[in-house]
């Protein structure tokens, strides 16, 4: 017991140096302008990579998933189609601000 009592001293000992040494530390220098812009800089490629990456997996998911279908039809197994999952939409990410129910039981308007 006074191994645990000893050990839980040490540690809050050691926490307490390491608050008192960050506390002592000055402010990081405010960024100057051009500092500023290579952030902005940093941060649009930054965007643009991920964007860029995110396609790529969409299309190399596309491309296995495609090879997996012909596949099972090569075999002749039946294979359910692929079910969109409730984040992807088909229209690109529009989505109707009407609700499920006012949707499914409305009836559709033709003129004829």
């Amino acid at each position: 017991m006074t191994t645990t009592i000893r050990g839980l001293l040490g540690a809050v000992l050691v926490l307490v140096c390491f608050g008192v040494a960050v506390a002592k530390l000055p402010p990081a220098p405010p960024l100057t302008d051009a500092q500023k812009a290579a952030a902005e800089e940093k941060k649009a490629k930054d965007a643009a990579a991920a964007e860029a990456t995110k396609q790529a997996q969409a299309r190399t998911e596309d491309r296995v998933a495609a090879r997996y279908y012909a596949e099972m039809r090569a075999k002749g197994k039946q294979v359910a189609p692929p079910q969109m999952g409730p984040s992807a939409t088909p229209s690109g990410g529009a989505v109707s601000s009407k609700p499920e129910k006012q949707m499914a039981h409305s009836p559709t308007e033709t003129k004829r």
